[in-house]
């Protein structure tokens, strides 16, 4: 098959287009615009002959004739980034999925993954977070370009889908593992970059915040099982991809630490506006529908992820 991967010089989409290619029947066409994605992610797949590099955005030309699916993963996912250009973020997102959706229609049987997120659902008011839930957004706020980017992204799959489009939504919630960007700002990069440097590591807020955080492997084996379902029940539909057990980010920071044998002290800062306090999914679609549920625990996952830090170059801020 011949399938796209949109954002695949990203952190996920990266070790996505790894995993597509464990499939000899398949080529991969891996489109990236650079922006937020590395190309040392997918240096190692430069000389397959089954892997293909399109350097463009995915608001334009994808520079491909034709596909028989199409995983959208372009979009920056850390605050740090995604506000540092909303307008560029909600472009991404809105005209990325628009010019996706419209290619594919013209491609009979191509098949659309949309990489939706959690952060459709706000903070949110209810808990566990069901797919039925609309969710609590800021529109205006400051993570809108990204939060409200993704639900009007999820707005238009499912007006394609009306219209014959077979198209399938994740909500993706905290993944985690090697190829995180050491600047990206997330919670677990940033404790483990600064267990790792004997810095401090900063909690914002008091730390009682929670978050659900799943493994890179486990996601990309949703995805790909959510991509190749054929179950009519969630065509066009929306399915949680997450771990749901849910830690705070006093007991991440402190577990890292301990991981990392580091001797760094904990330290508080300020929330951001708008951070979600709760955020654990329900995936009961995911294991009912799609036999599937994550098999990396935190402990695990975290012990790769430190070691992949440890090992590159910690003075890049690639």
């Amino acid at each position: 098959m011949k399938l796209l991967v949109t954002g695949g010089g990203g952190f996920l989409g990266s070790h996505l287009c790894d995993r597509l290619l464990q499939d000899s029947r398949n080529i991969v066409y891996c489109l990236d615009n650079w922006h937020t994605g590395s190309q040392r992610n997918i240096k190692h797949l430069i000389g397959n002959n089954r892997f293909v590099l399109i350097t463009s955005d995915v608001t334009e030309d994808l520079h491909i004739s034709e596909a028989d699916q199409i995983y959208n993963m372009a979009c920056p996912a850390s605050p740090r980034w995604y506000q540092e250009d909303g307008i560029r973020t909600l472009d991404t997102n809105v005209l990325g999925i628009r010019n996706v959706l419209e290619f594919a229609s013209y491609n009979d049987n191509c098949r659309v993954l949309q990489a939706s997120t959690s952060e459709v659902y706000g903070d949110p008011l209810v808990h566990l977070q069901q797919e039925n839930y609309w969710g609590n957004v800021n529109p205006i706020g400051p993570r809108a370009c990204y939060d409200e980017g993704k639900r009007i992204a999820e707005t238009y799959c499912m007006e394609y889908f009306k219209e014959g489009q077979d198209v399938r939504i994740a909500r993706i919630f905290n993944t985690y593992g090697p190829r995180m960007a050491i600047n990206d700002g997330r919670a677990v990069s940033n404790f483990i970059i600064q267990a790792i440097r004997g810095e401090p590591i900063t909690v914002y807020g008091k730390g009682h915040q929670t978050r659900s955080f799943c493994y890179v492997d486990d996601t990309v084996d949703g995805l790909i099982r959510l991509m190749n379902h054929e179950q009519e029940a969630l065509y066009g539909d929306t399915c949680n991809i997450g771990n749901p057990t849910e830690v705070t980010l006093m007991e991440l920071a402190h577990l890292v630490k301990e991981l990392a044998n580091s001797t760094s002290e904990i330290v508080h800062r300020d929330s951001p506006e708008d951070d979600p306090q709760k955020r654990k999914p329900d995936i009961f679609r995911a294991q009912h529908w799609l036999d599937w549920q994550p098999t990396v625990d935190l402990e695990e996952g975290l012990f790769k992820t430190i070691e992949y830090f440890s090992k590159i170059n910690m003075n890049s801020e690639d």
